[in-house]
C-alpha cells in the first residue's frame, strides 16, 4: 500500500492572533516603563542642574532671606540714609541731651574715604595680623587695647612684642588711622544732626580679617545676629570701614540688616562706609565668607565721655 502524503502540521487557529496580542500587550507594558525612564532622567537632570545653580550662588556669597540690597558693590554712593524708628534700648541707659539717638536710622556712603585710603589702612591691618591670626576664619587687631587675634587666643601686640612694634608700624600709619576715624565720626554726625564733639571713641575698635577657614572657637562664630547697644553697652552709633571688595577678594561676607520678611543688606567696597545707631533698630548680622579675605575696620562711638578711648600712638 503507498504510503500517503501528509501536510505540514496546521497551526491552532487564531494563535497567529495571541501571538499578536501579547507583542501589543509587551508593547504596551514597556511603554509606560520608558516614559517612568525619561521622567526620571528628566528628574535627576532637573535635580541636579537646580543643585549646581545653588553651588552657583552660594560661591558667589548668595543667602536665604536677602530681599533688598541697599548698597551694591558696584554703586558709588555719594551718600544714602534710611531712617528707622527707635527702639527703647536706650532708655535703660543714661542720656546725653544732642547726642543720645532720637533720630535712628542707617547711612552708606562712598565719599568719606577714598580707595587709596582704604588701600593704605588695609596695609596697616595685614601687617598688624601678619604677627599672628586666629586658628579661625575670623581674626581682630585693636590698636587701641593691643589685643591681636593668635591661635585661638588673644595677646597684647604691644607686650607681646615690644620694641618690634616700631619696626612694623609708623607714625604715618596713625596719624592716618587718627584721619580715618576723624572722618567717619564727622560723617556719622553730619547724617544725624549732631555735634561732632559729643562723640567719643569707644571700645571695641578694631579691624577684622574674615576667610572660609572653619571655626574653632566662639570668637570666630561672626556670623550670629546681633545687638551692639546690647552686646556692648557703651555703644550709640556704630560704623564699619570696608577694605576690600564683595565677590573681587571674597565672596559671602555681605553686611545682612535684619527686619522680619524684609532682610537689607550692604555689598562691601574698599573705602565704603556704613554706620547706623547701636540698638535693636539695627539688629544685624554678617554671611560667612565663603572663599577669599574680606578685610574691615569698626569703629564705634559713645554719647557718654566717661566711656571714651584716646586714639592709639606708637610711642
Amino acid at each position: 500500500m503507498a504510503p500517503q502524503r501528509r501536510g505540514a502540521p496546521k497551526a491552532p487557529e487564531g494563535s497567529g492572533a495571541a501571538e499578536r496580542r501579547r507583542q501589543s500587550s509587551t508593547k504596551s507594558v514597556r511603554a509606560p516603563r520608558d516614559v517612568r525612564k525619561k521622567w526620571l532622567r528628566v528628574v535627576v537632570l532637573g535635580s541636579c542642574t537646580a543643585l549646581a545653580a545653588c553651588l552657583f550662588w552660594g560661591s558667589l556669597g548668595g543667602d536665604d532671606g536677602i530681599t533688598e540690597v541697599l548698597a551694591h558693590r558696584s554703586e558709588i554712593l555719594p551718600g544714602r540714609f534710611i531712617e528707622v524708628p527707635c527702639s527703647e534700648d536706650y532708655d535703660s541707659h543714661r542720656r546725653f541731651e544732642g547726642c543720645s539717638p532720637r533720630k535712628c536710622g542707617r547711612g552708606i556712603s562712598d565719599a568719606v574715604i577714598t580707595r587709596d585710603e582704604a588701600r593704605r589702612i588695609r596695609s596697616i591691618a595685614e601687617k598688624g595680623l601678619s604677627l599672628g591670626g586666629s586658628d579661625g576664619g575670623a581674626s581682630i587687631l585693636d590698636l587701641h587695647s593691643g589685643a591681636l587675634s593668635v591661635g585661638k587666643h588673644f595677646v597684647n601686640l604691644y607686650r607681646y612684642f615690644g620694641d618690634k612694634i616700631q619696626t612694623i608700624f609708623s607714625e604715618e600709619d596713625f596719624q592716618l588711622y587718627r584721619d580715618v576715624r576723624q572722618k567717619v565720626q564727622l560723617a556719622i554726625a553730619q547724617a544725624f544732626g549732631i555735634s561732632a564733639s559729643s562723640l567719643h571713641l569707644t571700645k571695641p575698635t578694631f579691624f577684622s580679617r574674615i576667610n572660609s577657614t572653619e571655626a574653632r572657637t566662639a570668637h570666630d562664630e561672626y556670623w550670629h545676629a546681633h545687638v551692639d547697644k546690647v552686646t556692648y553697652g557703651s555703644f550709640d552709633y556704630t560704623s564699619l570701614l570696608y577694605l576690600s571688595d564683595y565677590l573681587d577678594d571674597f565672596g559671602g561676607g555681605r553686611f545682612v540688616f535684619m527686619e522680619e520678611g524684609a532682610n537689607k543688606t550692604v555689598e562691601p567696597r574698599a573705602g565704603r562706609v556704613s554706620f547706623f545707631t547701636s540698638g535693636s533698630e539695627n539688629l544685624h548680622r554678617v554671611e560667612k565668607v565663603h572663599w577669599g579675605t574680606r578685610y574691615a575696620i569698626t569703629i564705634a562711638f559713645s554719647c557718654n565721655p566717661d566711656h571714651g578711648i584716646s586714639d592709639p600712638t606708637l610711642t
